[in-house]
């Protein structure tokens, strides 16, 4: 079976960096697809919920021709003491959530959609990673926030960045905390019957 043209819903640097790592050379259309849409209060749901909206909103705005092409839509939130956390709103907010999550830990969910555009086949699944973070200080804190490197990130930390700096131990998927987990992708793929490995 031919390999797909592969659709990013999603304008993410991070997981477009990750398809690259293993070989894709993904189409970025981000979805623009209103998040606050949907509300659900069970960050497993919501996450699936938003991963499925984003790839629905592109895989319907494609025009097919005679290749196969998949769409994947992926979203993420960190579930932390109760609460669902996704990008700080400024950085008196980012500063207060890791003075709450320093020392502590909490667990990164990413939702992931994939939807074959040509038979319409949908395929929705999450995976969660448990982060431990850094005892840090509130000099260490304001530090990495005005760097701006978290405040476009769920969670408000990223791992590949500066950020790893400040996180103690994961308990999981690595690439899922980055943004999208590439086994669980391999093994969604697969259940289409496309095979990762083929184009490498």
């Amino acid at each position: 079976m031919a390999f797909p043209q592969f659709v990013l819903a999603s304008a993410s640097p991070a997981r477009r960096q990750l398809l690259h790592s293993i070989g894709l050379e993904p189409i970025i259309q981000p979805s623009h697809f209103d998040e606050d849409t949907i509300q659900e209060t069970d960050p497993e749901t919501l996450v699936q919920a938003l991963a499925l909206a984003k790839a629905q909103a592109v895989a319907n705005a494609i025009t097919l021709g005679p290749d196969p092409i998949v769409v994947l839509g992926c979203d993420s939130v960190l579930a932390f003491q109760g609460e669902i956390h996704g990008k700080p709103a400024d950085e008196a907010e980012a500063i207060a959530r890791w003075q709450t999550m320093r020392g502590q830990s909490g667990s990164l969910l990413s939702g992931h959609a994939l939807i074959d555009a040509t038979t319409g086949k949908t395929l929705v699944r999450s995976r969660s990673t448990d982060i431990h973070f850094a005892n840090v200080s509130d000099t260490v804190i304001r530090s990495y926030i005005a760097t701006g490197e978290p405040m476009n990130c769920a969670g408000c930390f990223t791992l590949e960045g500066r950020g790893g700096a400040l996180i103690e131990k994961i308990e999981g998927c690595y690439s899922n905390v980055i943004g999208l987990s590439l086994p669980l992708l391999r093994e969604m793929m697969g259940e289409f019957g496309y095979d990762l490995t083929s184009i490498w």
